[in-house]
């Protein structure tokens, strides 16, 4: 989750052989003395890993939910926004109106570098054995049905509540359909849209590596090249560099392919040389965060919080958590993506309509319930009918444009 991952199962690489569809043969057969997975996985643990790698990860699910909801109580109840005297959401700093609950919701932020991490691992997963083709359409069946609900419900709220929350122009609104709104030097319509381009950039970055076919060395040789020029871009000094180098998310990406390919192929010293490297730049940036952005949160907090999580996704890609099989967590890992986009400018514009109509707690619980029951709806009504068709519709182009080459 990515806040918006794919699916968090292996996708299994298949063939069509008399309409039918075939599992293709396992791909470290595909030029097997040229590309041999780490030692590891050919000795004796080698089943072992293989037959983890297909099944269903439950637990990601719940770590995606548990990111969002620690982001969503960021925003209603731990930003240096909020805490301000007569800010437009309280009226007066939440650490006097809720002062504990401050204190825990100031770290929330961290949901988001979780987000990162975890989308690194889903879509490289997902993405194994795939085609461009077939990694172009998961995308856009999976980013936008959801999104182009969230900027028409958000907008509609900002127009019926004004006051909180600056407008957009008609036009900027329509261009932020295209979730292409930053590279213009748009303004999002909710503000909790600056992930995806970082997200998008991180897609058009791995795609290359897919269109030549996913393999162990080619993922860790795109982890080094992409963290050396992270590393490089900020004292460039060339805008280019930066914007495709993306220093700021780069390095937890990196930590969540390589926490998949710990999962796939087992763990070597590189890997974890690359996962130590992911978390030493890592830290860094949430002090900068901290300094720039939030001013709420201690850097030893942060650090600790993203430690705890780096070690929880160890522990699921060597399949410690492999006993975890609740139904309910696919649900949650479900809610996570439309919860995460309508959650922010919506529910502070209805805080600060009901702020004073009962406990200040019981009131972010209660929002926090009403936006995870409209989850719910957009991914039952919206996501599951609207990805069909347009997963058909772009299927149907791709097999036109096949028969015109032809």
């Amino acid at each position: 989750m990515s806040m918006h991952g794919a699916d968090s199962r292996t996708s299994i690489p298949r063939r069509v052989v008399g309409g039918l569809q075939q599992p293709l043969p396992p791909l470290a057969l595909t030029g097997q003395r040229r590309h041999q997975p780490p030692q590891s996985t050919r000795t004796g643990r080698h089943a072992v890993v293989r037959d983890r790698v297909g099944r269903r990860l439950y637990a990601i699910d719940g770590i995606r939910l548990l990111a969002a909801l620690m982001v969503a109580m960021h925003h209603y109840a731990g930003t240096n926004r909020v805490d301000q005297p007569g800010n437009a959401i309280w009226d007066r700093p939440v650490s006097d109106v809720m002062p504990t609950v401050f204190r825990f919701a100031s770290y929330g932020w961290i949901g988001v570098e979780i987000f990162f991490v975890i989308s690194g691992f889903v879509i490289c997963m997902s993405c194994w054995g795939r085609t461009p083709r077939q990694f172009f359409v998961s995308r856009v069946m999976r980013l936008y049905p959801a999104y182009w609900f969230a900027v028409l419900f958000t907008t509609a709220v900002l127009v019926a509540v004004p006051g909180v929350w600056e407008r957009l122009h008609p036009r900027e609104v329509l261009l932020n359909l295209t979730m292409l709104q930053s590279g213009s030097g748009v303004a999002n319509v909710d503000g909790v849209y600056w992930t995806l381009w970082s997200e998008l950039r991180f897609y058009l970055l791995f795609l290359l590596v897919v269109a030549t076919g996913l393999t162990y060395r080619k993922v860790v040789v795109f982890c080094c090249v992409w963290g050396a020029a992270a590393m490089l871009a900020p004292v460039s000094e060339f805008p280019l560099l930066e914007l495709v180098a993306n220093p700021e998310g780069a390095w937890y990406f990196i930590a969540g392919l390589a926490l998949y390919l710990m999962h796939r192929f087992g763990q070597d010293l590189l890997l974890w040389g690359i996962l130590a490297m992911a978390w030493l730049m890592g830290q860094v940036e949430l002090g900068q965060r901290i300094d720039e952005v939030e001013h709420v949160s201690g850097w030893r907090g942060s650090v600790l919080i993203f430690t705890v999580f780096l070690l929880a996704m160890v522990a699921i890609a060597l399949g410690a958590t492999d006993r975890i099989r609740w139904k309910w967590l696919v649900t949650a890992g479900a809610l996570t993506y439309p919860l995460y986009l309508t959650h922010y400018a919506a529910g502070t514009t209805m805080i600060s309509r009901l702020r004073d109509t009962m406990d200040p707690r019981l009131l972010v619980v209660v929002v926090l319930a009403g936006f995870l029951v409209l989850s719910w709806l957009v991914h039952r009504f919206v996501e599951r009918p609207v990805a069909g068709m347009v997963k058909r519709g772009l299927e149907t182009s791709f097999a036109r444009m096949r028969n015109a080459r032809a």
